[in-house]
């Protein structure tokens, strides 16, 4: 990484350039003559009080004091992926959202409000009310998601969000997004700012589709529905509350262009695997591939995406995105070794009084 100007290091940022991708090195222990020398790369989304905030393409914040910084300058946007399909941000962050669709929206600006939960039954309350609870199936059918201008100052739309979720008895989520070029890492900062809390980092990967539906799979067990069963649900781990699947779980599954799952035979009545594709014009979704523990490492997972973008090709589709939270190593090597790359990453912030 080049610093110098005529041979020496230089700092070549100012408050200025809040906003865009910057590269910088800083000391470890400013003013210890044994502190090392370590860079970062990202978007530097404020410089106050001495202090500067980069968040690197995972998200993650870097705090440098100014006294420790000792270069610095200005780069290019990160680079488009060289395999696997183009693809802006926006374009991908819609595919997703129509893939996975809440059971009640409402537009805020060009925010959209999102929500689709259910409520459980509980223990009698006191003189035999009847008690519960409420949750949101899955976080991305439960948060805002910002693409766009809210209509209205920050803090005022951050409290039209809270109230919107307070009334409907849900915990309020941001969905963002960091690590390509129109992703929200300023937005990120500013709700970290404000006191909400990341508590899930996904990333966001696409393939070319011709070469997933060419893989030397075994697909005669795949069994191919245009709708949700219950045996597929027995093996969805997030439909595992006790009870019949609520609407909203029903709803959010069944939501897309063109919706297929896919099934591998088990034992009781329970798949060995599931998946879940929504074919949207040239994007193929994959979504719920699950594998039971005792089926594992028998390449089920990908029969069951091999069986599901052959379908997806057979429409017209020619690229493949999927979702994968960032601590499953075992599901990122899987998508590695399917060509999948790292497109964006997306974060998950919930407000919390505390």
């Amino acid at each position: 990484m080049e610093f110098t100007g005529g041979g020496r290091l230089e700092v070549r940022i100012t408050t200025a350039d809040v906003g865009k991708r910057v590269s910088v090195r800083y000391v470890t222990e400013p003013g210890d003559p044994g502190g090392t020398f370590t860079d970062a790369v990202g978007v530097l989304t404020s410089w106050d009080a001495g202090v500067l905030l980069i968040t690197r393409r995972t998200g993650e914040a870097v705090r440098i004091a100014e006294p420790a910084l000792v270069a610095g300058k200005v780069v290019p946007a990160a680079p488009a992926r060289r395999r696997g399909p183009a693809a802006t941000f926006p374009e991908l962050a819609r595919a997703a959202a129509r893939a996975w669709q809440p059971v009640e929206s409402e537009a805020l600006g060009e925010w959209t409000l999102r929500a689709a939960y259910q409520d459980l039954p509980g223990e009698a309350g006191p003189r035999g009310a009847a008690a519960g609870r409420r949750v949101g199936f899955t976080r991305r059918a439960n948060s805002v998601l910002p693409l766009g201008d809210p209509g209205l100052p920050l803090d005022a739309a951050l409290e039209r969000v809270r109230d919107w979720y307070a009334a409907r008895g849900l915990p309020a989520y941001v969905q963002t997004a960091t690590g390509a070029e129109g992703t929200q890492e300023l937005l990120s900062a500013e709700l970290e700012e404000r006191g909400w809390v990341r508590e899930i980092t996904a990333e966001l990967r696409i393939a070319a589709l011709a070469p997933i539906g060419d893989t030397d799979a075994d697909v005669t067990e795949v069994r191919l529905a245009r709708t949700v069963d219950e045996s597929w649900l027995r093996r969805y781990q997030r439909s595992a509350e006790p009870g019949p699947p609520a609407r909203s779980v029903l709803s959010v599954l069944g939501s897309g262009p063109s919706v297929w799952f896919a099934s591998v035979p088990g034992t009781e009545d329970i798949p060995a695997a599931i998946g879940r594709c929504v074919v949207d014009g040239r994007w193929a979704g994959f979504l719920a591939v699950e594998v039971a523990p005792e089926h594992r490492r028998r390449g089920l997972a990908t029969a069951v995406m091999t069986a599901l973008a052959r379908r997806a090709l057979d429409e017209g589709a020619s690229a493949a995105w999927l979702q994968v939270e960032s601590d499953n190593g075992g599901a990122r090597a899987l998508y590695d070794g399917m060509g999948f790359t790292v497109h964006h990453h997306y974060h998950h912030y919930r407000w919390t009084d505390v």
